[in-house]
């Protein structure tokens, strides 16, 4: 069910805000010209799927085999860009679009690793899915219904060869990946059953465009599962230990942590301060349950082991939360509270006319977090924005207990911070304002999820929840959550740590529920750096604003502090730390 927040609220149009940069050059119009709409439009016919995610529908009805031929044409495209790029010196460019070269220098020499390095293509089988494009050329409106189902009809003919070159990839999977792949795959047979069937329906289509329409996706359906008989028909041997291995192993770890985070830290130092915070953090919560354990526990002693302490307060506190039932209807209600006390509180300017709507998870998105911010990107920013949540009712009720125990009446107003407002949804509606395509284009995902764990915080600082010493220790939890994913990530994937041992970690040291623990156990399995951006992206950040008030005390505007940070787009927080304090030196 897909359900439209009404934010009627008196918001300002957001500002195109840019760093002040030197006057245009001669070295400005190369970059400019070799790195421009024509640059893009040879990348989004190599990767049309992503291009169909960001708003640019050019090659929406092109779906790319994943075979020999279409790798060597991505790589033939990487080093003939590269090449151009390093004929221009970044030291002659102004300072934003020296900016862009940094970011387009890591993104091609990643993607080169990627592809013959990583070789995610062999042993994820998750990586192939076609689901998500179709769907998003279904339910975006832009091209009246008609075409856009003549663009799914195209598109679909070269479903059944895309999933036999992904069996032909497949070389000695993982068994996580492979049962991921096996789930979300069903998940994207909907996409071409009811969903299809319902925008045909509404067509004006004839009756042959209809037959066709219809019989290509019945082929495709049986493309589709014909991968996952093939990838069940894998899982004994996998099981028997004939797979590879989840973890990725120190010198892959690096390298794919180099590339992604690009705050300056080194995964092993990010690791080693995470510890540090992680004890820090200990000891702010002891205090914190020492102010609340009175009044939790009158007439009790408290227990001498402080993590034992604590945990029981955030326990007895987490039996406050929603029904079941309402779930999805308060984290409606609170997305127009949470903008309204962002408004007031003069902590950023919103946008009136993007509309976010609360919906349950694509199946063929499902198996790996709670809720996220589906997102249109820069060549479409006026489609609607989802809040994907997995749907309670589809999830057994002791596991839903565990579940809205985590989510408790201080957490869910968090989340909800984190993923909305002020968190993703505010900050990729300022990334597809901003006036470098390359920086909005190319995220930077520490940044992204920085930005969303940093906004809880100013949030919290400006007074939301009262300042009591519950919110401050159901926030302490969540930040806990962020240095843990970061211990979790590194010890797991580099130091082989243990199921059991990731699970005490998650429960007793981070006082995770079992739910919330199982899931996140999955996740790290399944993925790998991405935990560690939370953490990584959230400290540069807060570290940037203290700096700035440090030096600045009598310019420092917290406001103008969070709308510059954001005129950046989805840029690495080292490359936006470099440019505002460049461009705040002069101001």
């Amino acid at each position: 069910m897909r359900t439209l927040i009404a934010l009627i609220l008196c918001w300002l149009v957001v500002p195109q805000i840019q760093a002040a940069d030197s006057p245009p050059n001669r070295s400005d119009a190369a970059f400019d010209k070799e790195f421009g709409d024509a640059f893009f439009d040879a990348y989004w016919s190599l990767f049309p799927d992503y291009g169909v995610g960001v708003g640019y529908y050019k090659y929406a009805d092109r779906l790319i085999v994943p075979d020999d031929k279409s790798r060597s044409e991505i790589l033939a495209f990487i080093d003939k860009s590269r090449a151009k790029l390093l004929s221009i010196d970044p030291q002659r460019l102004s300072e934003s679009r020296r900016a862009d070269w940094a970011i387009l220098d890591n993104e091609f020499a990643s993607l080169r690793w990627r592809i013959t390095e990583l070789r995610e293509w062999q042993w994820d089988p998750s990586t192939y899915n076609v689901a998500d494009p179709f769907a998003k050329i279904l339910t975006t409106e832009f091209a009246p219904l008609d075409d856009r189902l003549k663009i799914v009809a195209r598109r679909l003919q070269a479903v059944p060869a895309y999933y036999t070159a992904a069996q032909r990839n497949i070389q000695r999977p993982t068994l996580e990946h492979t049962q991921l792949a096996i789930e979300q795959n069903r998940g994207a047979l909907e996409v071409f059953n009811s969903e299809l069937q319902s925008q045909i329906n509404a067509s004006t289509l004839s009756s042959g465009e209809r037959r066709q329409l219809l019989e290509r996706a019945h082929t495709a359906r049986n493309a589709i599962e014909g991968y996952v008989a093939a990838l069940e028909a894998l899982l004994p041997t996998l099981q028997g230990g004939n797979a590879s291995s989840f973890r990725l192993g120190r010198a892959r770890y690096d390298k794919k942590f180099f590339y992604d985070i690009q705050t300056g830290d080194t995964a092993q130092a990010l690791y080693e301060r995470a510890v540090k915070e992680r004890d820090t953090l200990h000891a702010r919560m002891d205090m914190l349950a020492d102010q609340l354990w009175p009044k939790y526990f009158p007439n009790m002693s408290m227990p001498s082991d402080r993590l034992e302490k604590i945990g029981r307060v955030i326990g007895k506190m987490s039996e406050q939360h929603v029904a079941r039932e309402d779930f999805f209807a308060e984290i409606e209600k609170q997305i127009p509270q949470l903008a309204d006390w962002v408004t007031k509180h003069g902590l950023l300017t919103l946008d009136p006319d993007k509309p976010l709507r609360v919906r349950k998870t694509p199946p063929h998105q499902r198996g790996v977090a709670l809720a996220g911010i589906d997102a249109p990107g820069p060549y479409n920013p006026t489609a609607a924005t989802y809040y994907n949540v997995i749907p309670l009712d589809e999830i057994p009720a002791d596991r839903t207990e565990s579940l809205l125990r985590e989510y408790n009446r201080w957490m869910l107003p968090i989340l909800n911070i984190h993923e909305a407002i002020p968190g993703h949804y505010a900050q990729l509606v300022y990334a597809n304002k901003s006036p470098s395509r390359i920086k909005s284009i190319f995220a930077n995902g520490a940044m992204i999820e920085g930005w969303a764990v940093y906004g809880e915080r100013a949030m919290l600082e400006s007074g939301y929840g009262d300042h009591t010493a519950e919110i401050w220790l159901i926030y302490s939890k969540w930040l806990l959550r962020s240095v843990v994913n970061t211990i979790l990530d590194y010890s797991v994937h580099v130091n082989n740590m243990s199921e059991a041992d990731a699970k005490r970690l998650l429960v007793r040291e981070a006082f995770q529920s079992n739910e919330e623990a199982n899931g996140k156990w999955r996740r790290v399995q399944l993925s790998s750096v991405q935990l560690t951006s939370y953490f990584a992206g959230y400290a540069a950040i807060y570290e940037l604003r203290e700096q700035l008030k440090r030096e600045q005390p009598q310019q420092f505007e917290l406001k103008r502090f969070h709308e510059q940070f954001l005129g950046y787009g989805n840029a690495p927080v080292r490359i936006i730390r470099d440019l505002m304090l460049q461009t705040n030196s002069g101001s």
